[in-house]
């Protein structure tokens, strides 16, 4: 007896009813590899963000901490500003390797997005911007003529955006000042690429915050030595440090309890499956009863009725798992960009990281789950007796 063949046959009869069976299945283990995904895509592109901003370290106004982190890697948050000064201090220890200065600023442009309106997020920086960040490049153009020169450096997507070019005025709106486009940086894949970068003198003249600072990025020589470098600067009033190790596991800590919740809808949506998946198989054996008692009263065996109802789960829990997997993998770009409007923090990149071990282990639990759903079934059909089976499915 061929029990491949002999299954297969057998799901067909009932074409709608195996169909929703396998795709309650299949959406169970889509929703398990986009979770599994997610978990692993999030961290990696959170990671990758807090890497590329140059420092270990960043030194805020006092404050919220998160608010801090979020304004450095998103460009939102509460905007606190602290005295210039403290550069000085910072720089005369020994342990720093490298600092920069930054003063982030918004200002609203009602023709932005083609007369939509938006921010703009503006960049103070010096310098040292390039020493901390050696890796971005010009796409075109140049740096900065002077510290306080009416010029601006554009991130890549901020250049795409209001399609500038090197040469070209812009305006800053409730301001009244025209700055010319010196430069436009290559794509970082970071908050960056969004931002219009000033010489810091120049962004702290013309948004009258003279003397001040929204941050200071460090990078030491030691990275061991960030625990004591913290604790020497937690009594200098008005800062604060905030280690980057530190942000990268506060903004996991706040979407750890999303992705409980959602494990857990997973989970229950597996538990459904199961209970489905054993519905299923145990309506069709009760269906065949009569054709089962038939088969065994001409010789077939128990061990062949259990291998018969039991090939007929791992069908079903098969080829969920490979069109969950096709789900998962399709439905990843829309999975994405509703994350993106719902996490506190998104990075830039791909928020879900779909890999081939995501893929594999799904499908192996797809197995296993038709391998457990299937057992009391297949129990249930060899069990019968042939005589009794016969008369009850008349």
């Amino acid at each position: 007896m061929n029990v491949l063949s002999l299954a297969y046959k057998n799901l067909k009869r009932k074409k709608i009813r195996t169909a929703l069976t396998v795709m309650g299945v299949a959406i169970a283990v889509g929703v398990l590899v986009s979770l599994m995904g997610f978990d692993r895509g999030y961290q990696a592109a959170l990671t990758r963000d807090i890497d590329k901003m140059g420092y270990q370290l960043l030194v805020t106004a006092k404050g919220c901490p998160y608010e801090a982190a979020t304004m450095m890697l998103k460009g939102g948050g509460g905007l606190r500003y602290m005295e210039e000064d403290i550069v000085k201090h910072i720089e005369s220890d020994t342990r720093v390797d490298k600092l920069t200065p930054q003063l982030v600023a918004t200002e609203y442009d009602p023709d932005r997005l083609d007369g939509q309106g938006g921010f703009v997020m503006y960049m103070g920086i010096s310098d040292s911007y390039r020493d901390l960040k050696p890796w971005v490049t010009f796409k075109a153009g140049t740096w900065f003529s002077s510290l306080n020169a009416d010029e601006a450096i554009m991130g890549y997507e901020a250049a795409e955006l209001e399609q500038r070019a090197v040469g070209d005025k812009i305006f800053i709106p409730n301001i009244n000042k025209v700055l010319t486009v010196v430069g436009i940086f290559d794509r970082t894949g970071t908050q960056d690429d969004g931002v219009v970068f000033l010489p810091l003198q120049t962004a702290q003249t013309l948004f009258d915050l003279p003397g001040q600072l929204t941050g200071i990025g460090i990078k030491l020589k030691d990275i061991h030595t960030i625990g004591e470098f913290e604790e020497d600067l937690y009594n200098v009033p008005g800062i604060q440090v905030i280690s980057m190790a530190q942000v990268r596991g506060t903004i996991l800590n706040l979407v750890a309890s999303a992705r409980v919740m959602a494990n857990s809808v997973a989970l229950i949506a597996i538990f459904i499956a199961l209970i489905g998946v054993i519905n299923t198989i145990l309506m069709s054996v009760f269906e065949r009863t009569q054709e089962i008692g038939v088969m065994k009263a001409i010789g077939a065996s128990r061990l062949d009725v259990f291998k018969l109802i039991w090939m007929e789960t791992l069908i079903i829990c098969a080829a969920a798992g490979i069109i969950g997997n096709v789900i998962a993998l399709v439905g990843s770009g829309v999975v994405e960009i509703i994350l993106r409007k719902v996490l506190p923090y998104a990075p830039s990149g791909s928020l879900v990281l779909i890999t081939p071990q995501f893929l594999a282990s799904a499908f192996l639990g797809a197995i296993v789950l038709g391998i457990l759903s299937g057992i009391y079934p297949a129990w249930r059909a060899a069990s019968m007796i042939p005589v009794e089976a016969i008369r009850r499915g008349e």
